[in-house]
């Protein structure tokens, strides 16, 4: 009878881990189909003079049989930001409520979602998710929506159809696939800087001003056994170094299985030399248990690879021939 109950006991522990470790899934928001809107809104910086490129954004998705609609305050103009933060608050909370739009396309990053966090209501998007989709300022919503439990979509933006289409082909095809369901999975040349490993995990992360920007708040995500992403523009090195010592310093690097770095684009040069690449700066702040993979096209270069935040990821790291990051 003894070891009747104890069998019981430890089935009933063993339920309890189960059911833990699926609630901790996060939900992926329904894949596009043809006919569905989509609305591109602009949450941050202002888009002077950019109205043909936006124009340019809506004919791509309307070329894949998507609805586009643009948020009513898209191009107004409040001195660096597209409208006052009450403005660009009501285009998102718009998007976010109305049940015929599939997913918010952020039409620029810059700076300014953070300042709109806060204002937003998510209570109707958590009880039906969306995609949210940008890159770089727009991680303050990567990681803001990723604590509610929902996966989001690190792609392109609308501004990124200022460059031609046959010089970012596959930022616009993965972004597709990732849009309409198809299995994302990328082979990546090897850096001689690779920390190598076989890595299975939740990605999480983005910009590393951003996630140093979150730290502290109620955005502050969790890397804790997760797959860390970071990718940065136009930083001096020391403060690269400054904002990843931050990150460390908060427990990103502790219990992280592995890091994935993006582009690090328009790196500044200070008139006092820093003394090592940028490979060596972040090795030298990542743990050396830990698993890096350098060189990832996503970021701020015309090759800016889709990657779905929130999502389980399996990671191939080699010092030689090629790696793989490829999408549960």
């Amino acid at each position: 009878m003894r070891k009747k109950i104890i069998t019981l006991f430890l089935i009933g522990i063993n339920i309890m881990v189960y059911s833990q470790a699926e609630a901790k899934k996060l939900i992926t928001p329904p894949t596009l189909q043809k006919g569905d809107t989509i609305a591109i809104v602009a949450p941050a910086g202002i888009l002077k003079n950019r109205k043909h490129v936006i124009d340019k954004a809506k004919k791509l998705a309307e070329s894949w049989g998507l609805k586009v609609v643009y948020g009513k305050n898209m191009f107004n103009q409040n001195h660096h930001f597209a409208g006052t933060d009450e403005e660009r608050c009501q285009d998102f909370q718009e998007a976010l409520d109305n049940p015929n739009i599939k997913a918010v396309w952020s039409a620029r990053g810059g700076y300014g979602s953070v300042r709109i966090l806060d204002l937003l209501d998510f209570s109707k998007f958590k009880e039906k998710p969306k995609w949210i989709i940008g890159y770089s300022d727009i991680t303050a919503f990567h990681n803001h929506i990723h604590n509610l439990g929902v996966e989001t979509l690190h792609a392109m933006m609308g501004t990124s159809m200022q460059d031609k289409p046959e010089e970012i082909l596959h930022t616009i095809t993965t972004f597709k696939k990732a849009l309409f369901g198809e299995k994302l999975s990328y082979k990546i040349p090897s850096s001689k800087y690779n920390r190598e490993g076989n890595i299975y995990g939740e990605l999480v992360g983005g910009n590393i001003a951003i996630l140093a920007s979150m730290l502290g708040s109620n955005s502050q995500i969790s890397t804790r056994e997760k797959v860390l992403f970071i990718e940065e523009i136009g930083e001096y090195k020391y403060s690269i170094d400054r904002m990843l010592q931050s990150l460390k310093r908060a427990g990103y690097f502790t219990k992280v299985k592995a890091v994935v770095v993006g582009d690090m684009t328009k790196i500044k040069k200070n008139t006092t030399s820093w003394g090592c690449s940028i490979e060596e700066l972040i090795l030298r702040i990542i743990p050396k248990e830990i698993p890096i993979l350098f060189n990832f096209p996503a970021g701020h270069e015309k090759d800016n690879r889709a990657l779905i935040m929130g999502r389980l990821v399996k990671l191939h790291i080699r010092k030689n021939n090629t790696s793989t990051l490829s999408f549960e």
